[in-house]
């Protein structure tokens, strides 16, 4: 039976604004005059879901180890795109990795298309910090292990599978060499200092109105103080158990006031190379004040 790709992949490092945009896409989808409920960001499944992989499975899957149960996943996503009568909008957040048979986890023949969204790693390590309730020196460590994942507990029952992120290098090229993958590279960078001109154009990469009206109101229902401000009102169910807000700061150079020179040296030394590909570092291997574009982004 041929597989219809209905799933358009909205593949981030975490804390690098895949909750912004799934909320950006609610709001150009919804066809109230108020914002989107952030507890109600019904634009797809998110990838890691634990119930609704069993549910496509159909069986019970507590009893199967890590591994075994990414070997099912493809089969999970190709249920979910077969499901589907329209696209879908699906946030993931593990690497594009390859299982032990050469099958890759996220199968191209379910996919529509990818969305990459990468943030300067200087300001994901605070972020990555508070979500996860670590000190900054533990999260640069953590975005600089080859072999990082998130839910890699053993216990059983766990809401979200083991997402197998990589380091943040490793994440990024992940996704940015995927072959066979249609994607369009969008820097975090760029989604806060160019906005309308973005999203447009990532609206239109997910086939959904791209008009400047539509786009300018969708941004505005999602502004980070409206996000917070729903999210003081109501507990944003995605935020990690530990950490106090979801909607923190979501500032571009926000490291320049936290990290310490050693922080800074230690992630540009981890990731240079990356850096350097998508405009976090100038010709001396300097941090960029104001992000350059890359002209390569998405060749």
């Amino acid at each position: 039976m041929s597989i219809q790709p209905n799933i358009y992949w909205l593949a981030s490092y975490p804390k690098s604004g895949n909750t912004w945009t799934r909320a950006f896409i609610a709001n150009l989808l919804n066809e109230e005059t108020e914002a989107v409920d952030i507890n109600a960001l019904d634009t797809g499944a998110i990838a890691s879901g634990r119930d609704w992989v069993e549910t496509a499975l159909d069986f019970d899957i507590n009893e199967l180890s890590h591994d075994e149960i990414d070997r099912l996943r493809p089969t999970a996503y190709r249920w979910l795109s077969q499901q589907l009568e329209s696209p879908g909008y699906h946030k993931i957040h593990d690497a594009y990795t390859y299982l032990p048979n050469g099958e890759a986890l996220i199968p191209i023949d379910t996919s529509k298309g990818v969305l990459c969204i990468i943030r300067n790693p200087l300001d994901v390590a605070i972020s990555f910090a508070h979500h996860n309730s670590c000190s900054i020196d533990k999260a640069i460590a953590n975005m600089a292990k080859a072999d990082y994942a998130f839910c890699a507990q053993s216990k059983r029952y766990y809401p979200q599978l083991r997402q197998r992120l990589l380091s943040w290098s490793g994440h990024v090229l992940s996704w940015a060499n995927a072959p066979g993958l249609n994607k369009l590279i969008v820097r975090y960078e760029d989604m806060k200092q160019n906005s309308v001109a973005t999203f447009s154009c990532m609206a239109s990469f997910l086939e959904l109105p791209h008009d400047k009206k539509s786009v300018t109101e969708a941004l505005e229902h999602c502004k980070i103080e409206k996000l917070q401000a729903q999210e003081a009102a109501s507990p944003f169910k995605e935020r990690a158990a530990k950490s106090k807000s979801f909607f923190r700061k979501g500032l571009v150079g926000d490291w320049k006031n936290t990290l310490t020179d050693k922080q800074i040296n230690t992630l540009i030394n981890d990731h240079r190379s990356v850096m350097q590909r998508f405009g976090y570092l100038d010709a001396q291997e300097q941090p960029c004040e104001h992000s350059k574009e890359e002209e390569a982004l998405n060749e």
